[in-house]
Order: structure tokens, then sequence, then C-alpha cells
């Protein structure tokens, strides 16, 4: 979802041609590479030590990124020796080329556990047929046979952007000080988008590698799977929120992983959170109303119509309004009642319809 707040941010850099990088602070450097998505495009990072360099985040495997990280490793700073990867999360376009740098340079991977352990899980699944829980899920919120046709042959391809992930890892826990050259980086765990996204703060360059946790322009994805059809991410989102605003100081440079680096940081957490708290109060008064299933909420929630055919947005929308839901269950304003078709059907909880 695109935030118009975001104008109201600073950004000091403008992006790094193909091939190419631009120096943010001492021995950092951002790298932007091509993604083939409507989201086109992930920022990566690294940062020098004493004996090479460190990569933060690796972007998509498939063979454009790879001609692209070759091309920038023969060239400057980055024909020194890579000393290990970082990952901030699960997600392929974080995770994608994470096995093969680790295989190539002989390093390890640092990443958080349950974001390394969720990433095997899930690229386990890579072919596999459509499970019934799976297809449970999607009906619960409405969608028609042709759409769960169209998520049966579509299961199974998280994997397909991501190389093999090394066999073990060092784990990135919350507090943990990381030495990387002359400047100490301090990891910072949150949830809501994933599991256990881990961002760098290093507050002798005043920097914070935000990943996805916070973006400039846009708000990440928080979304409720059919592996976990009862979670709560989105308690997790607001306390990750409140998290980085005590730990994390507004006068550092963000470095995201899309857009362009900002400063701001406090005002731009502020204004994803009256954002989200303003979508749920249109959700509250909706439901107050008349009952909702969860396809009938995008409209209410994102300010536009999300269609079937629109197959990605239309499952990114699903899960985005199922963790809604569940807050909003959570929070005990909210009831669901299932029809005879297995479809739920949400309403403001009586006592509280006032």
């Amino acid at each position: 979802m695109i935030d118009s707040t975001a104008n109201a941010l600073s950004y000091p850099f403008e992006p790094p041609s193909l091939r190419n990088w631009v120096d943010v602070a001492p021995g950092v450097r951002w790298i932007r590479l091509s993604m083939p998505f409507r989201l086109d495009h992930i920022n990566v990072w690294t940062i020098d030590t004493h004996d090479g360099w460190v990569l933060v985040d690796s972007g998509l495997n498939n063979p454009e990124t790879v001609a692209n990280w070759l091309a920038l490793m023969a060239q400057g700073p980055l024909t020194r020796p890579l000393q290990g990867v970082y990952a901030t999360h699960m997600h392929p376009d974080h995770i994608g080329l994470a096995g093969w740098f680790t295989r190539r340079a002989g390093v390890q991977l640092y990443m958080s556990r349950l974001e390394y352990l969720t990433c095997r899980v899930m690229h386990a699944d890579t072919n596999r047929e459509a499970p019934p829980d799976g297809v449970h899920f999607h009906r619960r919120a409405g969608w028609s046979d042709t759409a769960i046709e169209s998520y049966r042959s579509r299961f199974g391809s998280f994997g397909k952007h991501i190389h093999a992930l090394p066999e073990s890892f060092r784990r990135l826990q919350d507090g943990d000080q990381i030495q990387l050259g002359d400047h100490c980086w301090r990891i910072i765990t949150t949830g809501g988008h994933s599991p256990e996204h881990a961002s760098l703060y290093c507050p002798d360059l005043k920097l914070l590698i935000s990943g996805d946790q916070v973006l400039p322009k846009i708000s990440s994805n928080v979304s409720v799977f059919a592996s976990e059809p009862l979670a709560n991410p989105l308690k997790d989102w607001y306390e990750a929120i409140d998290k980085l605003m005590r730990e994390v100081p507004n006068d550092v440079l963000v470095l995201p992983s899309h857009n362009e680096p900002f400063y701001g940081l406090h005002e731009r957490l502020e204004s994803l959170r009256s954002g989200q708290d303003r979508a749920l109060d249109r959700l509250h008064h909706a439901l107050s109303t008349r009952p909702h299933r969860i396809i009938d909420t995008f409209t209410v929630l994102f300010n536009r119509a999300i269609g079937e055919q629109d197959t990605q947005q239309f499952g990114m929308a699903t899960g985005e309004a199922v963790a809604c839901m569940n807050f909003l269950i959570a929070k005990g304003t909210v009831d669901l009642t299932m029809d005879e078709n297995g479809v739920a059907w949400y309403s403001i909880k009586l006592e509280d319809a006032d």
C-alpha cells in the first residue's frame, strides 16, 4: 500500500545505477538489484570489514541477478574477500542468493533462528501439491472455485527464486552486538512482516538497516497464512513499532529494502501506526453495518477493489485482511460464524455494536 505521508520524509541519496553502488556512510554501500515483479527492485547493503566485506541481503536467485553480482564483485572494494552473508529475513528477494554466496565464498550465513527454519520448511514445499488445510483456509476466506484452482496450480512456488540454503547458519538474536570493521552493529528482532525479522543498527554511524520492517513509501505486508490460521501478526507488528521507537533514535539514516534511504524514522513509524489504526476503524465501521467475508473487506481496508484475476495481490490482500480480523477478534470486538459452505462471516459483537 502506498502512503502519501512519505513525502514529508527526507531522501539524501539518488538510487545507484545498474552494477554500481552509492556510498551512504564510510564503508557502507547501497546496491540496487532488479526484480521481475510489480515491486521491481530490492536494496542490499555491503559493509566493509578489516579483511573484506559482508553482505546484508542478497537478491533473488535468477540468472540476471547472478550476472549483476559477478560484475559488481569484479570492481573496486568488492574484489576483496566476502566474509559473511547477513539476511534480515526469509523472503526470496532477501535470501534468494544467500546459499550461492556462502558456498561460493566458503562463508557463513547469519540469520535469526525462526527465519532460517521457517525458510527451510517453506522451501521444502517446492513443487508439492497444495495441502487440504490451504484449500480450507482460502475457501473460508470466500475464494471462488476458480481462485482456489489457481492457488492449487501456484502452490509450492516459494522456493523457485531461492538457491538451496546452507546446511548450517550462525544465529542472530535480539541485542547481539556485531563488530564489522571499525563499528559495532546491534541486532533488533521484530515480528509482524515475518517471524523474527533482524534489523541492524549502528549507533556510531547513525544507520539503521531496516529490511522490510520500515519502508518509506509503502507498507510491509502483514499476513496470516494457512499454516497458522489463528495467528495474530498485526499485534506483533504494533509491538515492533513501539520497540523501534524506544530503541532507535529519530536521527538515524534508515536504509530500507525498497524505495530510498531516508531520514524521519519516528515520523514514518507514527504514520504507519496511524494508517493501520484508520484501516481498522474503517473495517470496524463496515462490520457494524453488515457481516463481511474476508474478500468483501478489500475496498474497505485498501481503498481499492482487488479482483481474483490479480493472483498475487488477491492472495496478499487475503492474508492482510485475515490478520486484521484476527487482531480484532483477539481484542474481543469481532465474532465470526461459519456458513454451510465453510465460509467465515465476520460481524461486530453485539455488546460492541454501540
